[in-house]
């Protein structure tokens, strides 16, 4: 897979709505698209390149969970303020977002990965009295990597809290 083999898929799908006439899908694409070209002007400024900075598949991955967590946000929001056309909206284009990222580890998967990382992390530590909130930070940061893009951070964190209580 050519590093920005993902970008070109966001943009065929985009003709691909249009040409269908799908304007809420061709609205949610091209939102994506602009994030997605906002975050290489900002990787083109930081690198101070005079061309174009292409971002990679992982950073296109990392563009679109950024967009989902707004939409959750946004969703939370809405439901607190009693607007359930808007958090269907929301909802709608979580969907179409949710077509970019990689396939989603089960719970069981994540469970598995959560606790080879605690008994790394638990292995490598020579204090035992170090506090659960310093071991959640070290099994997160080894997690990270494992599981970027294919698992929500939310659940994540709350597997690790759960089995570091255990």
């Amino acid at each position: 897979m050519t590093s920005d083999m993902l970008k070109q898929s966001i943009q065929a799908d985009t003709t691909e709505a249009m040409k269908n006439k799908d304007n809420f899908v061709v609205g949610v694409l091209r939102m994506l698209s602009a994030a997605v070209l906002l975050k290489e002007k900002d990787k083109r400024y930081k690198l101070k390149l005079e061309k174009d900075a292409e971002l990679t598949d992982e950073e296109v991955i990392e563009v679109v969970t950024s967009e989902i967590k707004k939409r959750k946000d946004a969703i939370v929001l809405y439901k607190q303020g009693n607007r359930p056309e808007l958090v269907e909206k929301e909802q709608k284009e979580m969907e179409v977002l949710k077509k970019y990222l990689p396939e989603q580890l089960s719970k069981e998967e994540l469970e598995k990965l959560v606790r080879e990382s605690i008994a790394k992390i638990k292995g490598e530590m020579k204090d035992p009295s170090t506090s659960s909130g310093q071991v959640m930070g070290k099994v997160m940061a080894d997690l990270n990597p494992k599981i970027k893009g294919k698992a929500d951070g939310g659940q994540v964190s709350r597997i690790v809290k759960e089995l570091l209580i255990k």
